[in-house]
């Protein structure tokens, strides 16, 4: 059993009188995390699987008196697929509000179905976490350093599903099967998408992309949508923790895109199973599109996971002068570039380091990522 970052956090802030509640991707480990929870705590767990209609139908609209009765013995409550339960909201907010005693743990798969219903009833009655793919550092943290380095091609291939990494020499399989099972069935279940073919079709063009500035205009006029539509399509398919995305950074220069922005993707295994390549990197050509997909990806997991009250971003100017990633955070930009090849000196473009003087700047090869993706650069 990986051990999850995730985890540590929650146990850190159980009975704070707050439900605690976990999105993310489907198949990522948040049903194992609340067994994780039932199976190490002390009292009476109650787990409710929301997948059953009889729990659907004992959490829809319950009085305070009827969930009383179901929980008396109980110190901690799960609930699992919450997503399922239609004003699963007011339910939450009764149970925080009328038994405060008890801990309350919520899990569902996207911030689609959730959000709306829970957000308001739960407004300071909540701590809220995204559960991602295995993280780097959860990884290294269970094979070790050593190990995972040796691995560093495998993951930026296959990327890093549980179920990816648990069954070596079935990647393709399980990949072809998270793709067409489970990949897009949040979008498809909570909003009018008419034309689901429509979405692969954005997704493929997304993935020739990745490292590059992405124009919705452009991305229109090659799927015929407007620019609109693929606005909302992207945003359904970050709420659904597929893709995520990066705005450009600008403070000082008249000559910095301001509204520029880079998309990525949450795992590079979705990323080449949606465009179908999974060739060694040796006979690719998007090696560098890969490499900075994944250590952006890794590196933003360990963000959520690591209470980052700062911001991320990327940098670039009319000039085609840029900056692979930024971190803004305590008056200080941290500057990163990334080369797969580290035989390559890149330098920091002068035209940024005079204008934010106060500034870090590394290169992130394979020599060094890991200390990147465990936030020790």
């Amino acid at each position: 059993m990986i051990k999850r970052k995730l985890k540590e956090q929650i146990d850190r802030i159980l009975y704070k009188n707050k439900v605690i509640l976990v999105v993310g991707p489907r198949q990522v480990g948040k049903t194992t995390l609340l067994r994780m929870l039932r199976e190490n705590m002390d009292g009476n767990v109650l787990f409710w699987n929301c997948d059953e209609p009889d729990i659907r139908s004992k959490l829809n609209n319950p009085t305070s008196s009827e969930l009383g009765a179901e929980i008396t013995t109980a110190n901690m409550i799960l609930i699992d697929e919450a997503q399922r339960v239609p004003n699963i909201g007011v339910t939450l907010k009764l149970l925080v509000d009328n038994f405060p005693e008890k801990q309350v743990v919520v899990t569902g798969s996207s911030a689609i179905g959730l959000s709306n219903s829970i957000n308001e009833p739960l407004t300071g009655r909540k701590y809220e976490y995204v559960m991602y793919m295995f993280s780097a550092e959860e990884l290294i943290q269970e094979f070790g350093a050593s190990e995972e380095r040796r691995m560093l091609e495998r993951r930026m291939i296959y990327g890093s599903y549980p179920e990816v990494v648990n069954s070596p020499g079935e990647e393709k399989l399980t990949l072809t099967n998270l793709v067409n099972s489970y990949l897009y069935k949040d979008i498809f279940s909570f909003q009018d998408v008419r034309k689901p073919e429509i979405i692969e079709q954005l997704l493929q063009a997304v993935a020739l992309q990745i490292g590059s500035e992405v124009s919705f205009n452009e991305l229109g006029r090659m799927l015929g949508l407007t620019s609109i539509t693929v606005q909302r399509y992207i945003d359904l398919l970050e709420k659904s923790y597929v893709l995520f995305h990066l705005r450009s950074f600008s403070r000082n220069m008249r000559t910095e895109l301001k509204k520029s922005r880079k998309i990525y993707f949450c795992d590079n295994g979705v990323r080449n199973a949606i465009i179908g390549d999974y060739k060694d990197l040796s006979l690719r050509s998007d090696t560098g599109a890969l490499w900075e997909n994944y250590v952006v990806s890794e590196r933003m997991k360990h963000n959520a996971y690591s209470s980052f009250y700062g911001k991320s971003y990327f940098w670039r100017t009319q000039q085609h002068q840029e900056v692979d990633y930024i971190e803004d955070y305590d008056g200080t930009l941290h500057a990163y570039e990334f080369k797969w090849s580290s035989h390559k000196k890149p330098r920091l473009t002068e035209s940024f380091s005079k204008n934010y003087p106060n500034h870090t700047f590394a290169v992130i090869s394979p020599d060094n990522y890991q200390d990147f993706v465990c936030g020790r650069l």
